[in-house]
């Protein structure tokens, strides 16, 4: 399994995290679990590979062109067959500028873009299977994203103020009273709560807890330090609260976890 990063243009470096190409070559099965991280993600599936996602009791094939919500719990996947996945991964907000819905409508879930942006994005896809570049897939993908990020201009004061609050959230991952947070942003805690949820998926509360996880899995990746260590630096309280939090987003211990890391979490953390 091969997992290679692009950058952004300029112009969508505020939206774009990065860009990501996934290419399992051989015909294996294996499952897998994938963790909140805060981002939303579009999948282009250009392979054969079949992949499922948990949903309930059962697990559900999703589809060419996916959607991926924001994870707020453990979400399990299982992979069959070879694969090529081109995937733009979003910062927490921006999403928005390119969706037309609340998106926490789609918290949880692997959704058809195909049904939610129509015949443009079915129109993408063809292109995509059609250009065998790398760059020129992703030329394809900007042109689109520019587009619609254009249609979007309306919008864009709401989600320019969603990123900026949770810009000094990051700079301050200990704030926790939303009347403080609100305050310094001019708008009341009623209305922050509102403006990050419609525009996130997340609540303030929330994104705080899933920044201070993500940072924990790349410091657990590191195997240097203790525990303990990893908690405070990871900005909990003590071990019992961050080992709690590991738990609700993974399902499995820290010591669990870095006894079973499966191949997609290897390849995350190269």
């Amino acid at each position: 399994m091969d997992l290679e990063y692009f950058q952004p243009s300029d112009i969508l470096k505020p939206y774009v995290k990065h860009y990501y190409l996934f290419v399992s070559a051989e015909d294996t099965e294996f499952e897998d679990t994938v963790f909140p991280s805060g981002d939303m993600e579009m999948i282009f599936n250009l392979g054969d590979g079949v992949w499922e996602a948990s949903l309930g009791e059962k697990y559900v094939r999703t589809p060419k062109i996916e959607l991926w919500g924001q994870v707020t719990q453990p979400l399990a996947i299982r992979s069959k067959g070879k694969h090529v996945m081109l995937g733009v991964k979003f910062f927490t907000h921006s999403a928005a500028y390119f969706l037309n819905d609340e998106i926490g409508v789609f918290n949880d879930l692997v959704s058809d873009l195909a049904d939610i942006l129509g015949g443009p994005i079915k129109m993408l896809y063809a292109q995509l299977l059609e250009a065998k570049d790398i760059t020129k897939r992703i030329d394809l993908i900007e042109t689109f994203l520019i587009k619609k990020l254009i249609s979007s201009e309306k919008r864009s004061f709401k989600i320019d103020k969603v990123g900026d609050i949770l810009s000094s959230l990051k700079q301050k991952p200990g704030e926790t009273s939303l009347d403080r947070i609100a305050t310094t942003h001019g708008i009341t805690p009623r209305y922050l709560h509102k403006l990050i949820y419609q525009n996130t998926g997340l609540s303030p509360t929330a994104f705080n807890k899933i920044l201070r996880f993500q940072y924990s899995l790349k410091l657990i990746a590191k195997n240097d330090q203790p525990f303990t260590s990893i908690a405070y630096e990871s900005g909990y309280f003590d071990q019992s609260h961050f080992i709690r939090d590991f738990k609700l987003f993974t399902g499995i211990t820290p010591s669990a976890y870095m006894d079973n890391l499966t191949p997609v979490n290897q390849l995350l953390f190269q």
